[in-house]
């Protein structure tokens, strides 16, 4: 049984988890700037760097109120740097996207709950290259939290043979890395988010789980080796989430044609 099917229509999902993305993206960028420094993310609210005035409920519209205001502060006139709509629009266009493809409830509520806290944590890696655990231990708690609630419900999830199977493969594949390279070539960081996604993705099959593990390392090494080629980057200069969540997601969207079609080209289907 579908979302649209089950509890809405598939176009006020779609748009709703839209609206949704919007909210959370605004405060994803309080995510991205507070917890890389060890703040509270709660606690104080927002407020302009440039004269410490408290952001106005009316100023903080996620896109709107950055439009409305020309990106800059209503009091003194900083800019307001772009990154914040882009963050919120993306957000927003990810969720409904995610909401498009994915229909089954429990499937899509943990989705989401991945791409929100994927998109934090690939900006935070990018500019910090480390994944907080902070974030992680949040996610793989209310994704534990989601299949429980699909379990309980009687909606589809996966059986615990899959969804074991999924998770550990993530984990020893990520953690072997880890312990093989003595850290050096995987952090911490990704050895604690590889089997969260593990566990989302066997809810979408175990084919999907293991094209979302290999699609990391091949986007990966489709994206580093030119740049290495060219004296871009050295070994080791760029963070591995990123490429580690893009894996997910062609896992997620894509991966069970191409494990299908795999196993067509190698005789097995």
């Amino acid at each position: 049984m579908t979302v649209a099917s089950a509890l809405l229509p598939a176009g006020t999902v779609i748009a709703l988890s839209s609206v949704l993305g919007l909210a959370i993206g605004s405060f994803l960028n309080v995510v991205v700037h507070r917890v890389p420094a060890g703040l509270s993310v709660m606690s104080p609210p927002s407020a302009c760097p440039g004269c410490a005035h408290e952001v106005r409920p009316r100023d903080n519209v996620p896109v709107l109120s950055w439009l409305w205001l020309r990106g800059r502060c209503r009091d003194c006139a900083m800019r307001i740097p772009a990154r914040y709509p882009l963050v919120e629009a993306g957000t927003g266009a990810a969720f409904a996207f995610t909401a498009w493809r994915v229909d089954d409830p429990v499937l899509l509520a943990a989705a989401l709950l991945v791409v929100a806290s994927g998109i934090a944590l690939a900006l935070i890696d990018l500019e910090h290259q480390r994944l907080p655990f902070a974030i992680t231990g949040v996610t793989a708690g209310l994704v534990a939290l989601t299949l429980l609630v699909g379990l309980l419900s009687g909606a589809r999830v996966p059986s615990a043979v899959t969804l074991l199977a999924s998770t550990a493969l993530w984990a020893a594949v990520y953690g072997g890395l880890w312990l093989i390279t003595s850290g050096r070539g995987m952090g911490l960081g990704d050895v604690a988010l590889a089997p969260v996604l593990g566990a989302v993705l066997a809810v979408a099959g175990l084919g999907p789980s293991i094209v979302g593990l290999m699609a990391g390392f091949l986007i990966g090494t489709l994206v580093l080796v030119p740049l290495m080629a060219i004296g871009r980057v050295g070994r080791g200069a760029v963070p591995h989430g990123p490429f580690l969540l893009a894996g997910a997601a062609v896992g997620l969207f894509a991966g069970e044609p191409l494990a299908a079609g795999y196993l067509r080209l190698v005789g097995l289907a």
